[in-house]
Parts: C-alpha cells; sequence; structure tokens
C-alpha cells in the first residue's frame, strides 16, 4: 500500500540534513555544556551556536531565546513565568476560545490558583477582533495570549494590531508562533510582542525540542529550577544533538520559506480542485479564513460521513489526516476551535485536517481527492 503522510501540522518528518546534523553531534561529542572542561567547553559552543542561528531565523537577540523541551512547554513558561513575576501588579489575563491545549489548559490551571482569565470570541472565520480584545482590557490585566496562526483551521490573527493595543495598554503580549513559525515570513524583533512559543519538530526538526523568545526586560519566573542553565530561567542539560538539528531545520526553513510556502499553496489548491472534480463543490465546505491562512493547513467538513469515520476509511487507504489537534486527536468531541467558530452542526461533526509538508506531491494529493470520492460513493450507495 501506498501511504500519504498529511498531518505534518501534528508533526513533520526529519529533514534528511537535520538527521546528519544530530547524528554528527550524538557520535562526536559527550560533554555536558554546563562543564568546564575541553568536553564541556565544545558542548556549550554547540549550543550556543543553536541559539544563534535559532535567534537569527525568529528575528530575535540569542540572549532572548530560552530553549525547552516544546511548544507546548514554551506556552507553560510564558504563562505561567509571567503570571507569576506579575502577580501582585494584576491577576486578569486574555487569551481567545480557540488556543492550542498548551494555553487553554495553562488558564484553566491558573484560574484554580486565582487568575481571572476572558477567552475572546472567535467570527464564523475563526479571527478575533480588536474591537473584543479592547472591551476586554481592564486596569488589572497583566497578560494577553494569542496564537498566530490557528493549528485546526490555519485562520492567522491580526498579530501586529493586537500587539498595538497590548502595548499602548502596557500590557504583555504573548503569541503561540508553533505552526507560524517557518511556514510566513516575521521577524520577532519587529512585532509588538514580548513573548513568543516556537517548535522544532513542526519544521522538520527532531521532537521535544523548542523554544520561547522572551524580549528583553521582560519579567518572567522560571518553571524548573536547578542548574544556571539559560540564564537560571529554565533549569536542565541540554540537549544538544536536539538542539543541533533545531538549528538546521531553522536555517533551512528559512532558507526555503518561499518555496515551501508555494509548494503548499499548489498542493491547497490541488486538493480543493480535485474534490470539486470528483465530489462536487456542494459536498464539502473550507473552514477557516478563505485569505488569512496559513499555507500547509486545509480544515474541510464532509457533511455526508462523521469525522470519525472519514478517518478511518482514509486510515485504511493508507492516507494519514487528522481531526484536529494532534493533542486530542482520538478524542470524539467536537473540535472547541469549531464549536467557538459557530458553525453549524452538520460541519462541526464532519471535519477533517489536511496538512502538507515536506514530500507531498500533487499526484498524491489527486490519490487523496479521488480515494474521498470513492469513500463517499461507497456510503451513499449503501444507503
Amino acid at each position: 500500500m501506498n501511504h500519504i503522510y498529511l498531518d505534518h501540522a501534528a508533526s513533520t518528518p526529519v529533514h534528511p540534513e537535520v538527521a546528519e546534523a544530530m547524528l554528527a553531534v550524538m557520535k562526536g561529542q559527550v560533554g555536558n555544556a554546563s562543564s568546564i572542561h575541553a568536553f564541556g567547553r565544545e558542548a556549550k559552543r554547540t549550543v550556543n551556536a543553536a541559539r544563534d542561528t535559532v535567534a537569527l531565523a525568529l528575528g530575535c537577540g540569542p540572549d532572548e531565546l530560552i530553549f525547552t523541551a516544546g511548544g507546548t512547554e514554551s506556552d507553560n513558561l510564558a504563562l505561567f513565568g509571567v503570571s507569576s513575576a506579575l502577580k501582585d501588579q494584576g491577576r486578569h489575563i486574555i487569551t481567545t476560545a480557540i488556543e492550542h491545549h498548551a494555553v487553554m489548559h495553562s488558564c484553566e490551571r491558573l484560574e484554580q490558583q486565582g487568575f481571572e482569565v476572558t477567552y475572546l470570541p472567535v467570527d464564523r472565520y475563526g479571527q478575533v477582533h480588536i474591537e473584543q480584545l479592547e472591551q476586554a482590557i481592564r486596569p488589572d490585566t497583566i497578560l494577553i495570549s494569542v496564537m498566530y496562526g490557528n493549528n485546526e483551521i490555519g485562520t492567522l490573527q491580526p498579530i501586529q494590531a493586537l500587539g498595538e493595543l497590548a502595548r499602548e495598554k502596557g500590557i504583555l503580549f504573548h503569541v503561540d508562533a508553533v505552526q507560524a513559525f517557518g511556514a510566513i515570513p516575521f521577524a520577532a524583533k519587529d512585532l509588538p510582542v514580548d513573548l513568543m512559543s516556537i517548535s522544532s519538530h513542526k519544521i522538520n526538526g527532531p521532537q521535544g525540542v523548542g523554544a520561547l523568545y522572551v524580549r528583553r526586560g521582560t519579567l518572567i519566573e522560571p518553571l524548573l529550577y536547578g542548574g544556571n542553565q539559560e540564564r537560571k530561567r529554565r533549569a536542565g542539560t541540554e540537549n544538544l544533538a536536539g538542539l543541533a538539528g533545531f538549528a538546521k531545520a531553522a536555517e533551512l526553513a528559512s532558507a526555503e520559506m518561499e518555496e515551501r510556502t508555494r509548494r503548499d499553496e499548489e498542493l491547497r489548491k490541488a486538493l480543493l480542485d480535485g474534490l470539486a472534480r470528483e465530489i462536487g463543490q456542494d459536498r464539502f465546505h473550507v473552514n477557516g479564513h478563505p485569505s488569512e491562512h496559513l499555507p500547509h493547513i486545509l480544515n474541510i467538513s464532509f457533511p455526508e460521513m462523521g469525522t470519525e469515520t472519514m478517518l478511518m476509511n482514509l486510515d485504511m487507504e493508507g492516507i494519514a489526516v487528522a481531526s484536529g489537534s494532534a493533542c486530542t486527536s482520538g478524542s470524539l468531541e467536537p473540535s472547541h476551535v469549531l464549536e467557538a467558530m459557530k458553525l453549524p452542526e452538520q460541519f462541526l461533526r464532519s471535519a477533517i485536517r489536511f496538512s502538507f509538508g515536506l514530500g507531498n506531491t500533487t499526484e498524491e494529493i489527486t490519490q487523496v481527492s479521488q480515494k474521498v470520492g470513492t469513500i463517499l460513493t461507497r456510503v451513499r450507495n449503501r444507503r
């Protein structure tokens, strides 16, 4: 069976050059970056080089980057770190109703600790409106957290405008850019953003490595205590091979972004055109913003068939897709993102996320649209 992987929003395949960079470290280095002998100094150079490379790709200073174990830890560090540091100044946080669960569940935990959280609604395309943010701001608001590009529907948020408002009000602004980093061009230093989360395994790097950008002067308390790593902001021995791989992935993502965007948009169009040809435009619905979206994420509802049934049928055909966030796939509950968009029940319970990336071809996409057509025809004939 020919397997087709269309779940790059969950995790991407490791780029061959990334694997080579990691293997070179695993085979050639044994030191701890905190040790003062020659082996330790060599390890420290690996960490510093990785920090320089990732910072360059993100558009920030190396000293503004905290390495973490991935996007979830980065989100947690941003929310809990800022809340702890600023709790005497206020206990109100603003986020949106469509954030990743790393932010949503962190906010729920902060509510249990005595903080108040406002969850901004979104429109039918999944976008936040700045007027609603302005209305939600209070004198005791200390942090606003908004995802750059949604991991389920791909919709982009007006980060520039939201950040400018936050800065005008003197409120820290955190952006979960895990899906956006490497997919669309931006530089952290040019945005009105104080904290930004990114992850390696969304850009063809290894799993278990990420980073949090913290603008100079931003107050933040650590989550982990122990050694003095990461300027005492995140204790723990550095993952040398993981960081080397993250750096190489970030370097490649920056260099190849234009080509990647062109390819992903081509695959997106090919799938939409193929579905229109195979099943007809009236038998599927695209969820998310029609123009303000990440190029590699496409969320589609097939009202004739429930999400789980379509997932199972596609998997049997060797096609890997998702029902939404990788952290909640397998759950029979409807997506909180689609619910917040107030989609009709028929779209809510039949949504499939296709996400493109390294290795995908237009020939594969043609096969996928044909398979979807076959599956839906099979269901129709059973009725």
